[in-house]
């Protein structure tokens, strides 16, 4: 006679893809209600880049859709640090490159790579850019992450190389090239340029560029000091369904908003 072996008990994993206590994203009653909600969360965002280091003069821009009027964007101003934007200092541009809402000016770059992006691939909610010391050094090697720990596995045939150069991206050619290139990954690295990430909201377009930057200095230091031993492919995949899960990416953005709006409270101010 034989037995079956009893189940574990699993009562400690929650009922989401990862078995991870995760909350379910916020629902809003109205477009004003999630708009406010969207412009919150990205003059955040802007602060967290300029406290992490990811400002370099006037380069660098996050955009997230206006929930409302799609052909429409929400993103930093010209010519303000990332250290300082406040919530009413955001500017909403349409498809044609006009202010529609806000008092300052957009940025060229941010126009024609962020409309590109939103107008071709519907599921990009927000799109985050920068310039960073990470980024450039391994797009200047040409080379993209490889899989050598969890996090990077979350970019596993989810990122791609943009190597046309071609100047700075002020022309809407160029920005639609990049948007074609992007496809469906989540991730583009711009060679002689920065990094390009994307996602369904703007808490996870925003962790997947932190988490990326971090990938490429821990790649960067492994590369200084030895040969790095990359995951299997099967390890690759079995990683990527954790640390690359969507919901996870966005809730991991929100402990990031309860650090910095506890340290700089005054970039709610609208």
């Amino acid at each position: 006679m034989t037995t079956t072996p009893a189940a574990p008990d699993t009562a400690y994993l929650a009922d989401t893809a990862t078995g991870l206590p995760i909350p379910g994203e916020p629902v809003f009653t109205s477009p004003e209600e999630a708009r406010r909600h969207r412009k919150q969360r990205l003059a955040a965002a802007l602060r967290l880049f300029g406290k992490y280091g990811f400002g370099e003069g006037i380069s660098g821009h996050i955009s997230v859709r206006d929930p409302e009027h799609h052909d429409q964007f929400w993103v930093n101003p010209f010519g303000v640090s990332f250290k300082q934007v406040k919530v009413a200092d955001l500017i909403c541009v349409d498809s044609t490159g006009r202010v529609v809402q806000g008092r300052h000016r957009v940025n060229p770059s941010a126009f024609v790579i962020h409309s590109e992006i939103h107008e071709r691939h519907p599921g990009a909610t927000a799109a985050a850019h920068g310039h960073t010391a990470h980024s450039r050094a391994l797009g200047a090697l040409g080379r993209l992450l490889d899989p050598i720990d969890q996090e990077s596995a979350a970019f596993y045939g989810r990122q791609v190389l943009y190597d046309e150069y071609q100047g700075p991206s002020v022309s809407l050619e160029q920005g639609r090239d990049i948007a074609e290139r992007l496809g469906d990954n989540r991730a583009i690295l711009l060679r002689h340029h920065g990094l390009i990430t994307v996602g369904g909201s703007l808490d996870e377009a925003v962790h997947w560029f932190f988490t990326y930057d971090s990938c490429a200095q821990v790649q960067l230091l492994a590369h200084a000091a030895g040969t790095p031993k990359a995951f299997t492919h099967e390890q690759a995949l079995a990683a990527a369904a954790g640390f690359g899960d969507a919901q996870l990416g966005w809730f991991s953005f929100q402990l990031l908003w309860n650090e910095i709006v506890a340290e700089q409270p005054d970039l709610l101010e609208e």
